[in-house]
């Protein structure tokens, strides 16, 4: 089998990927719940030293997508490029979303788009688990990646986390969970609004609230985390315009 190469199609991808798939593998996905339905048994460190080859194409990432192969649909988000994908293509990939491992890839890739507030706002409010999901993974990546955004920004989603952290669904709850613990770790200054939060939903009657908040709370609360906290105000205290 010969070696990827960076003009290679979506067609090319998909046989080089039914080629190096295994039984195994995909077997073993299903421990990790992850939805192996439509998988061919490729891992991810094999995805990613695929998609380092073959390097970013719009059109191709959409008909990977369009193929609706696990592998395929993973490819499509990390050679997808977000200054050219549109809303209503992200909209569209979204209704597809049947796996939290799929939503928390596409999640990164959306991230980098200029609307990805806008897709926050939508997905959370979308009943369905897995597009809810898609929200707070997106703030839980935005708010390790986007090192420009103000931190105003994700203080102003403080509200939508405690909003949702009712959900008992188990992808939805986890990714709000996720998304406040992210929040709270960016900075010094969105540590304190952050743990809160997670304080008083720790300390509410509802069971899966209750979770979220504790669990949040631990890790914000821990000595390492608090250290990296401070370490960073620290550095930019010294070097403000680093």
């Amino acid at each position: 089998m010969s070696l990827p190469a960076p003009d290679w199609t979506a067609q090319d991808i998909l046989a080089y990927l039914r080629g190096i798939g295994t039984e195994e593998s995909r077997l073993g996905m299903s421990r990790f719940g992850i939805n192996t339905a439509t998988a061919l048994g490729v891992g991810n460190t094999d995805l990613r030293f695929l998609a380092r080859k073959v390097k970013r194409d719009h059109q191709r990432s959409l008909a990977l997508w369009d193929s609706g192969i696990r592998e395929a649909r993973l490819m499509a988000a990390f050679t997808g490029e977000p200054r050219k994908i549109a809303i209503e293509e992200c909209r569209r990939w979204a209704d597809d979303f049947d796996s939290w491992e799929v939503v928390d890839t596409v999640s990164d890739l959306f991230v980098e788009t200029s609307f990805w507030r806008q897709l926050v706002e939508e997905f959370a409010t979308d009943e369905r688990e897995f597009v809810r999901r898609t929200a707070f993974a997106m703030l839980a990546w935005a708010a390790v990646h986007l090192k420009k955004e103000p931190d105003a920004t994700f203080l102003s989603y403080l509200p939508l986390i405690e909003a949702h952290a009712g959900d008992g669904r188990n992808f939805v709850r986890k990714a709000v969970n996720w998304a406040l613990r992210q929040i709270g770790k960016r900075s010094a200054g969105l540590h304190a609004p952050a743990l809160v939060l997670a304080q008083k939903l720790a300390s509410s009657n509802d069971k899966i609230e209750r979770w979220i908040g504790k669990d949040a709370a631990k890790e914000l609360s821990d000595a390492r985390t608090l250290a990296r906290i401070t370490g960073r105000r620290n550095r930019q205290d010294n070097f403000p315009d680093a």
